[in-house]
């Protein structure tokens, strides 16, 4: 999966995303920044190149992307890690930086009071997360496809993960209730280019978890057949390109809780 994801969706979903996200983490002139969700680099090294004099920490869940990762981007230093229990110590970090993870975290409340324990006085929490299914050009048709491939049951992980934490509202209430006020939100829409549909069809079937429910359908080349002609149909044959949307945030915890830790039940 690692390389599939690098190798077909990382230049045309993940990259645009991540040079913005490490412009806005250069202004905040942070000395040491912690990456969570880190994946295979994509924004560890738009991070290295943007903050040369930062000492970079990027983290994953997942140790086949943290291998991956920390070869393509050796000059930060990789560590397996959990969000919602991170092994550092607290006020470690100026900025804690996050490139479409959120989404992931089963207690996301959690996980964002362990980002304000992790923080020092004065330091932000700088992430993005993907705007509804529907404003997504590659992913709103390759959704289609699963769906005209899987007459019954088709896989909704685009929609009810990456795209299930689509709510400004609901970001900003977590954030509130582990201790931190938005500084800053905004939509951001940017453009990602493809060489074909193929390509595409290709990164998301074998690069992300739906390859397991492809593997388990019983007829895999079937099911990529359907899905490049749905989405060939929709996007043209290539090069293709498609609007996409995120929300980016900026926060800070509240003043008096650096440090802060968030109990759960």
């Amino acid at each position: 999966m690692p390389a599939a994801y690098e190798q077909y969706l990382v230049p045309v979903v993940f990259r645009p995303f991540a040079k913005d996200l490490a412009d806005r983490a250069a202004a905040l002139r942070p000395r040491r920044v912690l990456e969570l969700a880190a994946g295979t680099g994509a924004l560890t090294a738009g991070l290295l190149a943007s903050l040369p004099s930062a000492h970079v920490t990027a983290t994953d869940l997942n140790e086949a992307m943290v291998a991956f990762g920390s070869a393509r981007a050796p000059g930060a230093m990789w560590r397996r890690a959990d969000a919602q229990r991170l092994p550092f110590p607290d006020g470690g970090f100026d900025l804690v930086v996050c490139q479409f993870g959120v989404m992931f975290f089963p207690d996301r409340v959690a996980a964002f009071g362990e980002v304000g324990r992790v923080l020092a006085a004065g330091g932000r929490f700088l992430f993005n997360t993907w705007g509804p299914l529907e404003k997504h050009g590659f992913e709103v048709a390759l959704q289609a496809g699963l769906e005209r491939a899987f007459t019954v049951d088709p896989p909704e992980f685009f929609r009810t993960v990456p795209h299930g934490y689509a709510d400004p509202s609901l970001v900003t209430a977590d954030l509130a209730a582990a201790g931190f006020a938005v500084e800053d939100e905004r939509e951001l829409t940017l453009t990602g280019r493809a060489d074909s549909t193929t390509d595409l069809a290709t990164g998301y079937l074998t690069g992300t978890p739906v390859r397991a429910a492809v593997e388990a359908h019983g007829d895999g080349p079937a099911v990529r057949a359907a899905v490049i002609e749905e989405m060939t149909a929709r996007l043209g044959p290539g090069p293709v390109a498609a609007a996409m949307t995120a929300y980016v945030f900026r926060a800070a915890p509240r003043a008096g809780l650096s440090g802060f830790r968030v109990s759960r039940p």
